[in-house]
């Protein structure tokens, strides 16, 4: 789990760490995250709605955390959940 939300929020351990500490929103979160350039490749639905057309900005944010973790729930392949691409290793 803490390997995909660093992953997607760019947070290295003492980052996640004080977002903990401080008890900070989702938005408060996901403003300070440089949010991995490859999150747009998280699509599918979660929750009833299609994550790629999701137009509030946070909501879509919050989504894909959502699909990364269930993702993880479901025992996806880790290189899967992070959209390694497998021509480029």
């Amino acid at each position: 789990m803490h390997q995909v939300i660093t992953w997607l929020t760019g947070y290295n351990d003492e980052q996640l760490q004080d977002q903990i500490d401080q008890k900070s929103t989702f938005k408060d979160f996901f403003e300070n995250a440089s949010l991995n350039p490859k999150a747009n490749l998280i699509t599918g639905i979660i929750c009833g709605y299609r994550i790629e057309e999701i137009e509030n900005p946070l909501t879509q944010k919050v989504r894909y955390l959502d699909k990364l973790v269930d993702e993880l729930a479901k025992g996806r392949k880790m290189e899967k959940i992070l959209r390694v691409d497998s021509t480029s290793k």
